[in-house]
């Protein structure tokens, strides 16, 4: 099944199923982004659980890759002018280098099948000293969680991965520096992430 396939099924219960849960984890996420204007990514913003809690200030952009998620975000973007909305693949943003003072990866990493590549689209898209800001599910390098492993076997053509690890990711981005790492939830599965883009005289 094909992620825009899955979540196109999973958008008239997603709300009911990830608002109450992740609230919390959004809003003292995105209490910390670090800009007060310019241009801000919301790559895989979803139906648009994140709305409630941005900051005035920066111009935001949203993008996921279902349109039923995303006319569900529109409906939650009503009344506001500084949130544009587009369709598109994470894995493959439609922007050029350099776009963004900050990127949002709210519960994106472990979803997309190539959260390498994801990261690395974050990467090139983020301005130099830009940050982005990660809430999401990783394993520790070299736990076993067999449980975890044995339900990505399901999970990962359905709707998630279990079985990402932040540090193997990170490898692949060689200009992102790890400001803040922190567990948040389930004894330290849900992490929440900073990044900082460096330029190679740092």
């Amino acid at each position: 099944m094909s992620l825009r396939h899955s979540y196109t099924l999973f958008a008239p219960i997603y709300d009911l199923a990830l608002d109450r849960a992740s609230r919390a984890l959004r809003r003292d996420s995105l209490q910390r982004l670090p800009v007060q204007e310019g241009d801000v990514l919301l790559a895989g913003i979803g139906t648009g659980l994140d709305i409630p809690h941005l900051p005035p200030g920066p111009c935001y952009i949203g993008l996921d890759l279902t349109p039923a998620m995303l006319r569900k975000a529109r409906r939650r973007s009503a009344g506001r002018d500084d949130i544009r909305l587009h369709l598109g693949d994470a894995m493959q943003l439609p922007y050029r280098d350099a776009s963004f003072d900050a990127v949002v990866l709210h519960l994106i990493l472990a979803v997309v099948p190539q959260p390498e590549r994801l990261l690395a689209e974050a990467e090139r898209v983020l301005r130099p000293g830009g940050h982005i800001l990660i809430v999401d599910k990783f394993l520790r390098p070299g736990q076993r969680a067999p449980l975890r492993r044995l339900l990505n076997l399901i999970t990962r053509h359905i709707a998630t991965r279990t079985d990402v690890v932040l540090e193997d990711v990170l490898a692949c981005c060689t200009h992102l520096h790890l400001k803040l790492d922190e567990p948040i939830l389930a004894r330290g599965w849900f992490r929440r992430i900073e990044l900082r883009k460096v330029t190679g005289d740092e």
